[in-house]
């Protein structure tokens, strides 16, 4: 059995443990998939000097919020809401914070399925067919995502998979393979760069990632600063509750401060990593940096067709993103099964299968119609998440109407390591959730007022 708090909740086992599990949480398409082309689009190195601070000023400070609100009330984020809000807002906590841990669902519901992808793409790497052999890459994709059973089928092994960890157990299960995987994702990052960095003629990619492009960037400042913050925002996923159990299960033997710091490095690092593989790579073989999302299964393929020894190469990358992906399914699916244990009062095992039994089913629509999954991505992206970030800084900031400030800076500041400055105060009270509002605000205007 895992051991127990004196609450009774199982606890991970190791403070390794829970780094790797809320840094899986964290690692994921966004890093790989996002980061590179955004970053290539805004001038490079100053974009991600950009990215960084608000990193620093947006991603950390919510980070905590998360992280103190699971590790005060011992539950899931809208049990951690209900637990922790005055006696006369617990109802409306509660049930408020029931529909902020709703978006987790709907972000698996579409997550699933561009992990069946990747899925698929490491598949045909390690046989050499489909994907690998396709002389289209852009013609090869689109039949992939035209092959609704092969897609449903990719789909279902992404939620079995993850289902079938998630049922061992938060220790020996979700912890342990979690463990592995981050590892495993890790080394072969390391491995990927390297291999990225020795390619002739890589040094213009690296040039161009790493030496600030202030020109380009300046050429539509506002969007660049925006899609800064707003990839420092989506990153971390935070505000549907997703960090909040993984609060929960820590002991207070290390401060919050450090252990957010230590999630963002590691994500930070995978992030600027996947930069030192794709931008190289790129410039070497001459496909655009801002190829836009396809440049994951389009023109990266490109990239491994021209590349001696391109099949075993591809291989570990898309073994690499598997990893990613299957990570943040995990992550969250533990978020769903332990949310909807503390609400429900069920024992795990039948949850577990509710969940991945729910997933499963309403990934359908995703799979099987054009343009919901833009729309499901949009929703989480640019609804639930600033909405539940802004929710967030009000409940942790304000006694009135949550746990406020002394409570939640207390149980940051718990435990050896570095405590949570007073200044902060202000800034949590009314910058981040002006940031988080921007970031709402813009959002909406760029699909609904800019889009054609």
């Amino acid at each position: 059995m895992p051991e127990e708090n004196k609450s009774g909740r199982a606890t991970l086992s190791s403070r390794l443990g829970f780094l790797m599990l809320a840094a899986g949480c964290a690692v994921g398409l966004g890093n790989v998939w996002r980061f590179p082309f955004v970053a290539g689009a805004n001038g490079g190195a100053a974009f991600v000097l950009v990215y960084l601070f608000f990193l620093a000023v947006l991603g950390f400070p919510l980070l905590m919020c998360e992280l103190a609100l699971g590790r005060g009330a011992q539950k899931g984020i809208a049990g951690a809401f209900a637990a922790l809000a005055p006696s006369n807002l617990k109802t409306f906590w509660g049930r408020y914070g029931f529909l902020i841990f709703s978006g987790c669902f709907i972000l698996m519901i579409y997550y699933t399925d561009v992990a069946g992808w990747l899925l698929s793409y490491t598949g045909d790497y390690l046989i050499g067919k489909g994907a690998v052999a396709a002389e289209d890459p852009g013609a090869s994709f689109a039949g992939l995502l035209g092959d609704r059973a092969a897609c449903t089928g990719y789909m279902a092994l992404a939620v079995g998979l993850s289902t079938a960890v998630c049922l061992v157990g938060v220790v020996k299960g979700v912890e342990r393979v979690t463990k592995f995987m981050m590892i495993s994702l890790l080394s072969l990052l390391v491995v990927l760069s390297v291999k990225a960095l020795s390619l002739p003629g890589a040094s213009e990619g690296l040039k161009f990632y790493l030496a600030p492009d202030w020109a380009k960037f300046m050429e539509h400042p506002a969007k660049a600063v925006f899609d800064a913050m707003g990839q420092a925002f989506f990153t971390l996923s935070i505000g549907i509750g997703a960090m909040t159990i993984f609060g929960s299960y820590i002991k207070r033997e290390h401060s919050l401060v450090k252990e957010s710091a230590l999630i963002i490095l590691i994500d930070t690092f995978v992030a600027l990593l996947a930069g030192l593989i794709i931008f190289p790579a790129c410039a070497v073989y001459k496909v655009p940096y801002t190829a836009g999302p396809g440049l994951i299964f389009v023109a990266l393929p490109k990239v491994f067709q021209a590349m001696p020894g391109g099949r075993f190469w591809g291989f570990l990358f898309f073994l690499f993103l598997s990893f990613a992906a299957l990570t943040t399914i995990i992550a969250v699916f533990e978020c769903l099964i332990g949310g909807l244990v503390d609400q429900l009062k069920m024992r795990r095992t039948p949850i577990t299968l509710l969940v991945g039994v729910g997933v499963c089913l309403f990934s359908l629509p995703c799979v099987c119609i054009d343009g919901v999954l833009d729309w499901e991505d949009f929703a989480v992206s640019q609804l639930w998440l600033p909405v539940g970030g802004i929710s967030l800084c009000i409940f942790m900031t304000q006694k009135s109407l949550g746990w406020g400030w002394e409570g939640f800076s207390a149980e940051v500041s718990a435990g050896s390591g570095w405590k949570m400055p007073a200044a902060l105060r202000p800034w949590m009270t009314w910058g981040v959730p002006l940031l988080i509002a921007v970031i709402l605000i813009g959002g909406l205007v760029l699909k609904f007022a800019v889009a054609p």
